[in-house]
């Protein structure tokens, strides 16, 4: 038996003695070949020659602005020498999506991206003296940008931002004299678009869509978005930091309403909490204080709703007991029509010419599949908790009036009418009252009704 052991043994030490003696030669060379080279040096789709980034290894084939790139033919490809790819001329690639040549030369390989890029010739942003942006018509080519009448308006300095690869004429950063429209000229390869810049000075504003941001292209999208409605609908209308106001370099005399959108991602919850929050209008609130008093109007949305009382306009100084809200990058995606309660003040202005929804007694702002932040800034009304056992405590403690109601009867639209010598101030907290979404509203029945509500509130204040 020991023997037999001993047999084996020295077989499998013959085996592995030979399997060594073929895998080694005496120079101690590999039999991999790695000296091979695996560029890529030209490629052509359709008609349409790659722009070759060797450092990173990418391919960038621009096309025009409508091409179809769903079925790019593969029509010529230069490789190193020796060098192999897995995309081959006379391949059809759907560039909709980026693609990978991987190429190979004997045992080296590199992986290459490829993607087809549409010219595009649009202007992204443009800002007047590095504060005062432009509201962009991208159908009509058109940008307005409203600045104080104090500025000299032949030397204002532009600064534009275009699509990739694209030039604009005039230049940005250089003066142009904007007493007249003034043609921007965007071009990108194949693709160009002319945009007519005009430039509109107000010495005396009679609106304004304040802000914490010290200028309009520091909003953000939720609050950017209801000012630039305001900007293109209310004539001789003009945004202003509270900053601006704060330090007195904005002429209020004639401006008969002042409107605050003011969203914050989470919410704003509580006296306190608003007070860390927008420390610029607290800074600002005895300008603000003053322009009330002496009849000046207040539009008040969202978290805005808590000014009244720094300004004087609440009896007991208090705010809303009942805020929360999400975030615009993470939005609830509304299950069905969001509304609220009229219940009985549906004579209001405000509520006048809104599209209609099943109940007759509902103010519809959105349908179904809207995406929404349910911020939310209201004054929960019971005895259970909040201070305020019923209406009519809450309108004597506060002063105020309210106008609709949320499904659990929290008050969420209300006003501080006009007293004397001070102004009215309306105010909407209602988590339905909202202007940016990231889903498609183009086929949306009731969204429309926000931008009605809005003006119909600017027109009351104004008393039109």
């Amino acid at each position: 038996m020991k023997k037999i052991i001993s047999h084996y043994i020295c077989m499998l030490l013959a085996m592995i003695a030979a399997t060594f003696a073929t895998a080694c030669s005496d120079d101690n060379t590999s039999d991999l070949q790695l000296l091979g080279d695996c560029s890529v040096t030209a490629i052509t789709l359709d008609s349409y020659e790659g722009d070759i980034d060797a450092v990173s290894r990418s391919i960038t084939v621009r096309v025009p602005e409508t091409y179809d790139i769903s079925q790019m033919e593969v029509k010529s490809l230069s490789l190193s020498d020796g060098a192999k790819s897995s995309i081959n001329v006379g391949d059809k690639l759907d560039m909709m999506a980026n693609h990978t040549l991987h190429v190979t030369n004997g045992d080296v390989y590199l992986d290459w991206s490829i993607k087809a890029v549409r010219d595009e010739a649009r202007i992204l942003s443009f800002k007047i003296n590095d504060t005062y942006s432009g509201s962009i018509n991208e159908t009509d080519k058109t940008i307005t940008v409203f600045v104080p009448g104090s500025l000299d308006i032949t030397k204002l300095v532009p600064t534009v931002s275009v699509s990739d690869n694209a030039t604009v004429t005039p230049e940005s950063g250089m003066p142009v004299d904007f007493t007249n429209p003034v043609e921007f000229t965007v071009e990108n390869n194949t693709a160009k678009a002319v945009y007519t810049v005009t430039v509109k000075a107000i010495g005396k504003p009679s609106m304004v869509f304040v802000g914490t941001a010290l200028d309009q292209a520091s909003l953000n999208a939720e609050e950017a978005d209801a000012c630039n409605w305001m900007l293109q609908n209310v004539p001789n209308s003009l945004y202003v930091s509270f900053d601006a106001i704060q330090k007195g370099t904005v002429d209020l005399s004639e401006c008969k309403v002042i409107w605050w959108h003011y969203h914050k991602d989470g919410g704003v919850d509580g006296k306190q909490a608003f007070e860390k929050a927008a420390p610029e209008a607290i800074n600002a609130s005895a300008k603000i204080r003053d322009y009330y008093n002496n009849g000046g109007a207040l539009l008040l949305t969202r978290y805005a709703t808590n000014l009244p009382a720094f300004i004087g306009a609440v009896k007991n100084e208090a705010c809303p007991n009942n805020c929360w809200g999400g975030n615009e990058d993470s939005p609830e995606i509304t299950g069905n029509p969001w509304n609220f309660f009229m219940n009985g003040n549906d004579g209001h202005a405000i509520f006048q010419n809104l599209i209609k929804g099943d109940d007759a007694n509902g103010v519809y702002t959105c349908d179904a599949g809207y995406g929404i932040t349910n911020s939310t800034a209201q004054w929960h009304i019971g005895s259970d908790w909040g201070g305020y056992d019923n209406y009519d405590v809450w309108r004597s403690d506060t002063g105020a009036k309210d106008l609709a109601y949320g499904g659990d009867g929290a008050i969420v639209v209300w006003e501080f009418p006009a007293n004397g010598s001070k102004g009215g101030i309306v105010c909407i907290g209602s988590g339905c009252y909202d202007w940016h979404t990231t889903t498609d509203v183009s086929a949306d029945k009731y969204h429309k009704n926000v931008e009605t509500m809005t003006m119909n509130a600017i027109n009351y204040l104004m008393n039109k």
